[in-house]
């Protein structure tokens, strides 16, 4: 039995999956502030971990780029319980509609990186756009049951609202406008 193997149905130790979300905080920031092209080395100094931590945790460029993108999916998708379970289910859309806004955000700066993966961003968006689909339909189905939004609103006319919302988001200002849509659309379906 080698190591590699010995290790495989182990638990990750509580300071490498820290170190794993500090990488993955870290790319996601200097994304956000640098832009595509982003060093690795900036991601590790930012993280404060050593290169050499970075390189164990993604040992490719394409590794952290695509665990930041899914990890802002998952983080969406498990927004939707995580709401659900804590305000009524159309407030909880209406957050989690918020919620999007910003993913937007965090996917248009990670797209031009996400173009470079190895196989294309074709796959990673199949998969993503599933997870977000089940999370709009669940969150639009239980505000329907509950009264809270018109009956004949349909999760994919509110899904495509929301990526509708997106134009235009190289231009200054783009987010606080989809939020006043967000509101807007909301507004529409109340009952």
């Amino acid at each position: 039995m080698t190591v590699e193997t010995a290790g495989a149905g182990r638990k990750p130790r509580a300071d490498a999956e820290r170190n794993r979300e500090r990488l993955m905080e870290a790319a996601k920031a200097g994304f956000a502030q640098v832009g595509a092209d982003v060093s690795l080395e900036e991601i590790a100094r930012r993280a404060g971990v050593g290169i050499g931590t970075l390189y164990r945790h993604f040992p490719t460029r394409d590794a952290i780029v695509e665990a930041v993108y899914r990890r802002e999916v998952q983080q969406l998708a498990q927004a939707a319980t995580r709401l659900l379970a804590s305000v009524m289910p159309g407030e909880a859309l209406h957050q989690w509609m918020r919620l999007f806004v910003d993913y937007i955000g965090t996917k248009k700066v990670i797209a031009p990186a996400l173009g470079a993966v190895s196989g294309g961003p074709s796959a990673i968006y199949a998969a993503s756009g599933l997870t977000i689909t089940e999370a709009t339909t669940m969150l639009v189905e239980r505000a329907v049951g509950a009264g809270d939004i018109r009956s004949d609103v349909d999760p994919d006319d509110v899904l495509r609202a929301l990526v509708g919302f997106a134009y235009g988001h190289d231009k200054p200002g783009w987010q606080a406008s989809a939020l006043r849509l967000v509101d807007i659309l909301m507004d529409g379906m109340r009952r």
